[in-house]
């Protein structure tokens, strides 16, 4: 690209001053990787400060002399640089450790040019050597697109960062690849995954994450050779710009023939992996994508067994499809919801029963929630996302029709769920639907549940919101601490989530004045049959209406 067709990049000032200390230093330094594909398809990097990353030919102990503050404590060649997001959030490269209490210390790395030896255990090189050229440096990353570099020419006084004056240095043909949505490994493409496995999941999350539009678009020659060209100073979007990105044939190939050494990357890599997949605006496509490389064979094996399952006649999607829709179609962005939408049927294969359409999958949704839990501890999932993901699947069941189901039965829910994960529990709901291929996501008697949601979340659902505690049975009744207090308790809020107008003060302790005629254990029967009279009714709801499932 000519400089006098450069269009104007916005760059960081912290990022420009770091360059431009290299250079005043008479040391060659280049903006690398994934901010120069992100800048050339017009989404600069929004992960802030981690995700610009600089190569220079300079070796770390000269980058540590021109930044003496910076941090070098590593044996790949990388030195980070200090900057500081000053009280008026303006970032700036740091010269003394004197740091105000209002401001906050970041890292940018600057990594000495490279070569990458063997990689015996297929994570780590057994070696690292530095190199002498940006060519080196360059073809041993990963993908055409993620191996360009862009140096700035000449740097304006005063500093802006609006940058025009650069070049851009591609040597494998990613602008090319860029233009046509490819993902294709440099050079051999197993051996860059023999070098890490997991560039092998990064090649299927670049194909599932990547979106925005150009800041050129390209024209044809007379001879149909294609050349970057820049319209005006607005942003263009090029004509195939609706393409889905693809991973390259060979690069496709490599993976299949490698997918087994994905059980050599750690767990926790894998899964920020997945993460990076699920919460991408192509998840289900992403997911797929795993399946059909053999890659999901070693990180989530119990989805493929609903592969070519069918289901029965409330279904026109095998399990698979349908978990694979239920992702595409949830409504939230949140992780623990959509790993929810994904695993909501994991158990189905192992609960059905029978064949063709009236075939059954009782309990699939206690038997997910378990299955849900083990995958996501094998993953490394944190305890709170797991215990959140659990708490979804199980519960996705859940049975609402307006004219059979009282208030009382969802404050029961609430009581069970938490009203703080109902809207969640809705959403999952709304992704079982759509993934099932039905036209409305949010039906009349969702939005009526919602209403009465609204309504009693207010009500008691438990002891706590009760309007008197033990402390008042102690006190009004004169009634002794010990276990009566709790089964007192317990009574009066199974009676209240009955009827949430029995909660005022002055019907709980008159009540309550009748409960301690009962003996104990007559108090727990009580409260236990109440409990269990309403789960029993709840579930055999559930097997009538929804036997299907």
């Amino acid at each position: 690209m000519k400089n006098d067709e450069a269009i104007k990049f916005i760059i960081p000032d912290y990022i420009i001053s770091i360059l431009r200390k290299l250079e005043e230093a008479g040391i060659e330094a280049y903006l690398v990787g994934g901010c120069v594909r992100d800048l050339l398809m017009d989404n600069p990097p929004a992960g802030g400060v981690k995700d610009w990353d600089i190569a220079t030919n300079a070796k770390p102990e000269e980058i540590v002399r021109i930044f003496p503050d910076s941090v070098y404590e590593n044996e790949f060649g990388t030195v980070g640089i200090k900057i500081k997001i000053d009280a008026n959030l303006r970032m700036e490269c740091e010269s003394t450790n004197s740091i105000n209490i209002e401001n906050k210390t970041e890292i940018v790395e600057v990594t000495t040019f490279r070569i990458e030896s063997k990689y015996s255990d297929k994570r780590h090189p057994d070696g690292v050597k530095f190199a002498k050229t940006l060519k080196e440096d360059l073809s041993r990353r990963d993908f055409t697109v993620n191996a360009m570099a862009l140096k700035i020419s000449n740097f304006q006084f005063p500093i802006s960062n609006k940058i025009s004056n650069y070049k851009i240095i591609d040597l494998f043909d990613g602008q090319e690849d860029l233009k046509n949505k490819i993902i294709r490994a440099v050079g051999d493409a197993g051996e860059r995954f023999n070098e890490d496995a997991l560039r092998m999941m990064r090649a299927i999350r670049f194909a599932s994450t990547l979106n925005g539009i150009f800041n050129f678009q390209f024209s044809t020659l007379p001879t149909g050779r294609q050349v970057f060209k820049q319209i005006s100073n607005s942003k263009y979007q090029i004509r195939n710009n609706k393409l889905n990105w693809k991973i390259e044939e060979k690069t496709l190939e490599a993976i299949k023939k490698n997918a087994k050494n994905i059980e050599y990357v750690s767990r926790e890599r894998i899964k920020d992996e997945l993460i990076k997949i699920i919460l991408s605006d192509n998840p289900s496509e992403g997911i797929d994508m795993l399946h059909k490389t053999g890659l999901l064979d070693y990180i989530i094996p119990e989805l493929k067994k609903g592969v070519d399952m069918a289901q029965n006649r409330h279904h026109i999607y095998t399990i698979y499809k349908h978990n694979l829709l239920s992702l595409k179609f949830c409504p939230s962005k949140k992780l623990e919801t959509r790993l929810a939408a994904l695993l909501h049927d994991i158990a189905k294969p192992q609960t059905k029963r029978g064949e063709g359409e009236f075939a059954t999958f009782y309990n699939h949704d206690h038997v997910g929630a378990r299955v849900a839990r083990k995958i996501l501890e094998r993953l490394k999932f944190s305890r709170n996302i797991i215990d959140k993901v659990f708490l979804l699947v199980d519960n996705h069941m859940f049975y609402y029709n307006p004219e059979e189901v009282s208030e009382s039965s969802v404050r029961r829910l609430i009581q069970k769920v938490g009203l703080e994960n109902m809207k969640d529990l809705l959403d999952l709901r709304i992704s079982d639907r759509l993934g099932s291929g039905v036209p409305k996501a949010k039906p009349y008697k969702l939005r009526h549940m919602e209403y009465i949601i609204d309504k009693v979340s207010t009500d008691a659902v438990s002891v706590k919101m009760l309007k008197i505690n033990g402390n008042d049975l102690m006190k009004d009744l004169n009634i002794a601490s010990g276990p009566i207090i709790g089964a007192i308790m317990d009574v009066l809020l199974s009676e209240v989530i009955e009827d949430a107008s029995k909660n005022n003060r002055e019907n709980l302790l008159f009540r309550a004045k009748e409960l301690m005629k009962l003996d104990l254990e007559k108090l727990r029967q009580m409260a236990k049959k109440k409990i269990e009279e309403k789960k029993e009714e709840d579930d055999e709801e559930i097997k009538k209406k929804h036997w299907v499932r």
